[in-house]
């Protein structure tokens, strides 16, 4: 049984804040986690869109949750669904303006919890924590 020092039990513990943060301030917007992640990679591809494919894969969801998503987003604005040009069996999605606006609001959200996350470490602990959490993460590709 883990203990309640237990490594895993401290990131359960880290995600579960975050995430109460991050929905708590994506509320206002009428946004989840899971849909800000959608309008991030899509924000972050070369031409902000993609196939529903890919974005499935980039977000780890089954086709029907990416789908769910994007229904949702569709309906508020903030992204484009339709068919690809070459081969209109490929469902693409694309960011509107709207949903540029909207990540705009979430990156900067993000960046105030992380600071407050932060706060209580040293510049050289903060770079330290972000090196093991990058190692961490590596050791689970």
């Amino acid at each position: 049984m883990l203990n309640e020092t237990s490594c895993s039990i401290y990131i359960k513990q880290i995600h579960d804040g975050l995430e109460k943060q991050a929905n708590n301030a994506l509320r206002e917007q009428g946004l989840t986690m899971a849909q800000v992640g959608a309008l991030l990679a899509l924000a972050q591809s070369p031409e902000k869109q993609m196939p529903l494919k890919e974005l499935e894969r980039r977000l780890h969801v089954a086709q029907s949750t990416a789908a769910g998503i994007v229904a949702r987003l569709e309906q508020k604005g903030l992204l484009l669904g339709f068919g690809s040009s070459e081969d209109r069996r490929v469902k693409m999605v694309r960011i509107t303006p709207a949903g540029e606006q909207s990540c705009a609001f979430a990156e900067q959200s993000m960046k105030r919890t992380e600071a407050e996350l932060l706060a209580g470490l040293t510049q050289a602990e903060q770079s330290n924590f972000k090196m093991y959490l990058k190692k961490v993460r590596n050791t689970l590709k």
